[in-house]
């Protein structure tokens, strides 16, 4: 079965993101764990999460990600910034490994100019506290563009990250599309040859989502713009290639594309359309 969903709102609760999730036809859908750009987040509410857990059974929803607030910077200098970091990803953590979601996303943040290699160390150092204890979530590094100091945009410097840890079996990445073309992996020409490095580098089995993100810009740019699906640079054809790619076929797929609700039904059912299409031509039937 295809696992994917857009990223929705949880402004209206967890149950409610999941009854709008299942209404437009996703599989899967990822969420913000707080506010993206500041650091509150939603008190308990049994009620509601109690609902949630019955709809995810009821849907037959795929892994569920959560993704960190984009305020957090684990290799920050500043340590204002830094011992905020740190407290938001324990507190995330927790919250959603109690919230049972299968995957934490964050973006491993930005050195502000110093260097990569110490950047590296402060990142782990923050997540290194979090991983501690027996939760069952895992905890995704993106990959990322590697605009000015960013942090991730190679596959070694997330690896290297993991190893700093000393809890690399709490860890794994999350690949994003949009992100890695422009970082300068080929997913649009050679998506063989970059899971190889990948697979090298990481290891394939530390992948666990990907972001189905097309590009606004070109390979190697650094920029970090998503475009809808078949309207960047990569293009629709390699989308669907990454969809059906053995390496990655039975992961889930997150899109973070410029849509609302009505927007995303859209192209999950152009995704679908498409796909069901190639089996078509193939004397194949679509698996979902």
């Amino acid at each position: 079965m295809l696992f994917i969903g857009p990223h929705m709102s949880i402004a209206g609760g967890y149950a409610k993101a999941a009854r709008d999730a299942a209404a437009i036809g996703a599989t899967a859908f990822q969420f913000f764990s707080r506010n993206p750009r500041g650091s509150r987040f939603r008190k308990h509410d049994g009620e509601d999460e109690a609902a949630f857990q019955s709809l995810r059974r009821e849907c037959g929803f795929g892994p569920l990600q959560a993704h960190a607030p984009y305020t957090l910077n684990l290799a920050a200098s500043d340590e204002r910034v830094y011992d905020f970091g740190k407290t938001v990803i324990c507190e995330d953590v927790r919250r959603m490994d109690a919230l049972k979601i299968e995957y934490l996303v964050l973006h491993p943040g930005s050195h502000t100019g110093a260097g990569t290699e110490a950047g590296a160390v402060r990142v782990a150092s923050a997540l290194a506290p979090a991983l501690e204890g027996s939760g069952s979530i895992t905890v995704l590094l993106e990959t990322m563009a590697g605009g000015g100091t960013e942090i991730g945009a190679s596959f070694a410097q997330l690896r290297e990250i993991m190893d700093l840890t000393g809890h690399a079996d709490r860890l794994g990445a999350c690949m994003d599309l949009c992100h890695v073309y422009a970082a300068g992996y080929d997913v649009k020409n050679d998506l063989d040859g970059v899971l190889k490095r990948f697979d090298r580098e990481i290891g394939l089995s530390r992948l666990k989502s990907v972001h189905l993100n097309d590009s606004m810009g070109a390979l190697g740019s650094k920029r970090d713009r998503h475009a809808a699906l078949g309207e960047g640079e990569i293009g629709m054809e390699a989308i669907l290639n990454a969809l059906e790619h053995p390496a990655l076929r039975d992961l889930p797929f997150y899109t973070e594309t410029p849509f609302d609700d009505e927007g995303h039904a859209q192209e999950l059912a152009t995704v679908r359309r498409l796909l069901a299409a190639r089996a078509a031509g193939r004397g194949n039937q679509p698996s979902s």
